[in-house]
């Protein structure tokens, strides 16, 4: 499956990482790649929780890349 992550620098420096499709689930790192491989531990975390307590799981994303000419 795929999700969207979207991710951020806060005040103190962390690399904050939120999954938008899935409400709550946000994750941080030292570094980027830090950051990703902690979303990605809480997503899986978060669709076991959704197939445990028999809630549907959420779309996979589909998505292309539009480039645009400067």
């Amino acid at each position: 499956m795929k999700f969207r992550v979207t991710i951020e620098n806060d005040e103190d420096g962390m690399f904050v990482a939120e999954c938008p499709s899935l409400p709550g689930c946000i994750s941080q790192g030292a570094t980027r790649d830090e950051a990703m491989s902690n979303i990605q531990d809480a997503i899986a975390g978060y669709l076991a929780s959704l197939k445990n307590h028999g809630d549907p799981l959420p779309p996979s994303i589909h998505e292309e890349v539009v480039e645009i000419p400067d």
